[in-house]
């Protein structure tokens, strides 16, 4: 699954590094990330939020693409509709799946596996530092969304082997 969320920048954060996002109505940053299966971190890209997610997209799959190769399908919303589909599949040999919302789904109850990556943002959310982007740089925004997705990894770990014991 591929998605972004778009966070709230503070006033230490460089005017350069941040944008408006028109669609959630947020002046900051916008987090992109894929995740697998399992809800596990594969990249993460921070960019300013008036950058589009098609936009992201690209350069966020070509990495995943090359550093993961027996990936085949990518799962996404309707904002990654358009010549990214085609985009994927010559350049990459991705296939990108559109999970398309229905006029009378609520939530996500309707959308096969749009819940995974939700639950992902729901993790650096529980910690209290990357609630909101007090990064001067992109890469340490990166970093805290690493740190907090290590934390749940750990959590995950330990959890089965107490469970074993």
């Amino acid at each position: 699954m591929i998605d972004s969320q778009s966070v709230k920048a503070d006033a230490i954060v460089d005017a350069g590094s941040r944008g408006f996002d028109g669609g959630k109505l947020i002046n900051g940053r916008k987090r992109h990330v894929v995740v697998d299966t399992l809800g596990l971190l594969l990249a993460v890209m921070v960019t300013a939020a008036d950058i589009g997610d098609r936009a992201a997209a690209k350069v966020l799959l070509g990495q995943v693409a090359d550093a993961h190769h027996r990936l085949e399908l990518v799962r996404a919303d309707g904002g990654y509709t358009g010549s990214l589909v085609e985009h994927c599949l010559a350049a990459f040999a991705l296939v990108l799946a559109l999970v398309r919302r229905s006029d009378d789904t609520r939530g996500f109850v309707g959308l096969p596996k749009r819940w995974i990556v939700e639950r992902l943002f729901a993790h650096p959310m529980q910690s209290r530092r990357p609630v909101r982007d007090f990064e001067r740089r992109t890469t340490s925004a990166e970093a805290m969304v690493h740190w907090s997705m290590t934390m749940v990894m750990i959590r995950r770990l330990t959890r089965s082997r107490l469970a074993r014991a």
